[in-house]
């Protein structure tokens, strides 16, 4: 009796892990969907292009599986809000139509811009060079002048943007005390047939329009001339910077010829490229231009470190700059308050995620504050870039859409009861993203507990996960 009543007990509590464990997630690998493929994609559309039923299945087969690589710069544009998920396809055409439009205006505005500060640091050198037959306050007089005239400013100690260093997660300053001979003379592109339909649209148009941005979105204009020098320079420094893990994904870069790419580096003023193949040449400049661009529109943030990091998956993905600039703004609109100067938007996040692992795993938590790491500024770099830095880039993609549907889904108006009818347990979440984030601590909670005795020591534990996370069992855990 004692052995059958052993063995009932083993087989209750086997019954009652394998049911706790069912309970735990809906989202496990074994029960995942098959990814999103070109030809379900067809199927989801009405014959006017429409996607059936508002895009609820849609999102719910971005979200249990991910999209197929080949149709993402199709789905992309829906996920990000480009397009509304009740358009049709002739209003998608007009939509796309507009908002080309819009971009070509700032990126006019941008050469402008590029061409004026060149014009104004060249004629600033002519009057350094001249200090030995002028006296020194004759000089400082005639830079303030001029300064005075054109409203730019000379100071050498220009403003600074606090960010954090992604790399290593310790305080650091960037913004224009940051030095480069980056800086050029805008010069437009020429009418050379066979340029890419990238810039087909956005450097062969004639400087002479200036009429401002007509969207109603387009913010105003930076503070200064002398904020969009910063961040010119600052771009084009991290572009030049960025890796080529993207080159696998993008066929239409990575073949560009070498003639091409450094005559668009030349549209956008890039320099110091010599270095680079013509793939990654072209890849700065697509870099350069959309920035730029996002910098005018969206003044408050202009440019931060990190968020090249955000825009290279991108446009790696979507080959036209336009569509890629307004999936890159809708993406924004959801991460811009990482790069807020005040850091609130990072501050919540951090704090969220340690409400996560608080509820989820007390135990843990009492170890990070005996560490005095209990607002798991450990994570910091990885809320910033959004697990850029951690993830491959494949898998990168993957939880950014994963991440989007849920986005797209709440925009939508698809609540908790529409996501239970089509028997998913884990209602769309703004906050994905940190979710994972703290499935990927508690992954390493043993580890954490156990070794370590310092928050230094968790960081340093955080940033060796690159490389070494599987995505799907991360999303799993995060739902």
């Amino acid at each position: 009796c004692a052995i059958v009543y052993i063995a009932l007990v083993v087989q209750i509590n086997q019954v009652s892990s394998i049911s706790r464990g069912r309970l735990k997630s809906p989202w496990s690998r074994r029960k995942r969907k098959q990814i999103l493929s070109p030809q379900q994609w067809r199927t989801l559309f009405t014959p006017d292009g429409k996607l059936r039923d508002n895009g609820v299945k849609f999102l719910k087969k971005v979200r249990s599986g991910g999209v197929d690589p080949s149709i993402r710069a199709e789905v992309w544009p829906f996920l990000l809000g480009v397009y509304d998920l009740t358009s049709s396809k002739e209003e998608r055409d007009v939509i796309r139509s507009q908002k080309r439009k819009e971009y070509e205006k700032l990126r006019k505005q941008c050469r402008r811009l590029l061409k004026q500060n060149s014009e104004l640091f060249k004629l600033n050198e002519s009057l350094t060079e001249s200090v030995d037959s002028l006296e020194s306050e004759d000089v400082i007089s005639a830079r303030e002048s001029l300064s005075s005239e054109e409203g730019v400013h000379y100071d050498t100690d220009h403003h600074t943007t606090p960010m954090m260093d992604i790399n290593t997660n310790s305080k650091r300053i960037t913004g224009s005390n940051i030095t480069s001979d980056s800086d050029s003379s805008g010069s437009d592109s020429s009418d050379d047939p066979e340029l890419s339909q990238t810039f087909t649209f956005t450097e062969t148009t004639e400087d002479n329009d200036h009429d401002p941005p007509s969207n109603t979105e387009v913010q105003s204009k930076p503070h200064t001339t002398e904020d969009f020098a910063t961040w010119q320079r600052i771009i084009r420094l991290d572009a030049i910077r960025a890796n080529g893990e993207w080159i696998g994904y993008s066929s239409v870069q990575s073949t560009i010829s070498d003639a091409k790419a450094r005559h668009l580096a030349e549209v956008v003023g890039l320099k110091d490229y010599e270095h680079l193949d013509p793939a990654r040449i072209f890849h700065a400049a697509r870099l350069v231009a959309i920035l730029e661009a996002y910098a005018l529109y969206d003044p408050e943030i202009g440019y931060c470190q990190g968020m090249s990091d955000l825009l290279s998956p991108i446009i790696s993905v979507v080959t036209e700059d336009p569509e890629a600039f307004w999936c890159f703004v809708g993406f924004m609109k959801k991460a811009r308050h990482n790069f807020r100067l005040d850091e609130v938007g990072i501050r919540r996040q951090l704090s969220t995620v340690a409400k996560i692992i608080k509820y989820k795993d007390s135990h843990l938590y009492r170890h990070l504050e005996k560490l005095e790491a209990e607002d798991c500024f450990f994570v910091y770099r990885m809320v910033v870039v959004l697990f850029r830095r951690e993830l491959t880039f494949e898998q990168t993609l993957c939880l950014w859409e994963v991440m989007w549907a849920d986005q797209a889904a709440i925009r939508a108006g698809i609540g908790k009861s529409a996501w239970s009818r089509i028997r998913q347990r884990a209602p769309p979440t703004d906050d994905l993203l940190l979710y994972a984030i703290a499935a990927s601590v508690l992954q390493r909670r043993k580890q954490i507990i156990e070794k370590y005795s310092s928050m230094d020591e968790i960081l340093r534990e955080c940033n060796a996960m690159a490389g070494h996370l599987d995505v799907w069992k991360l999303l799993d855990d995060a739902h």
